[in-house]
């Protein structure tokens, strides 16, 4: 399948031939939604933590005697049921993320890009690159190509200038090549490509 490529300007600059296997598969849901979960999982930090009675800076002796006050039976104050006490079965430190095979994540990374093939929502660029770092000059570019809210990705090392430039306008993102992944993907509404990064890809999924 072909598609056309302009320049930042907005002005034509011919066609890229992509790969079917690439960018014209049926997409599957599933498979998206268990990519974005297991790369959110991994995402978390997983350093929640809360004391348990053992943590409590508290006496740990017997609060009053087992027998003749009429009260309920205790044995110490940093116990879960009283203010101040430890927490019980609260969160601890620890890992969230899981094991993914490399052909399934391969395979989410290649319907992400199908679906946004398919809901017309990419646009390649011939290059990715800014004369100075100037926000509202990349921005009435972008405003002009009608991305408000795209995942621009570049070649291997992204232009400097674009990279300043872009981090200053909202609902924007850009990464290299070797970044894009299947939740930023989707987040956004267009998914600008250069010509670099299709070649890339290309010869990342041969």
């Amino acid at each position: 399948m072909d598609i056309k490529v302009t320049t930042l300007d907005g002005k034509a600059s011919g066609k890229v031939s992509v790969s079917e296997a690439i960018f014209g598969l049926e997409p599957r849901a599933d498979l998206l939604a268990r990519m974005v979960r297991y790369q959110q999982a991994a995402r978390r930090q997983g350093t929640h933590a809360v004391k348990n009675r053992s943590d409590i800076d508290r006496t740990g002796a017997k609060m009053y005697r087992q027998k003749g006050t009429g009260r309920a039976r205790h044995s110490t104050s940093k116990a879960p049921q009283f203010r101040g006490g430890g927490r019980a079965f609260g969160p601890t430190p620890r890992d969230h993320s899981f094991r993914m095979p490399k052909k399934v994540r391969a395979l989410a990374l290649r319907h992400a890009l199908s679906a946004k093939a398919a809901a017309d929502s990419i646009v390649v660029i011939d290059e990715v690159k800014a004369k100075a770092p100037k926000t509202s000059e990349l921005r009435g570019k972008l405003t002009k190509l009608g991305l408000a809210d795209a995942l621009v990705i570049g070649g291997a090392e992204l232009d400097r200038n674009f990279a300043l430039a872009a981090r200053n306008i909202p609902h924007v993102d850009v990464l290299p090549v070797q970044g894009i992944n299947v939740y930023d993907i989707l987040r956004r509404d267009k998914l600008v490509l250069s010509k670099a990064a299709v070649e890339a890809l290309e010869e990342r999924f041969k």
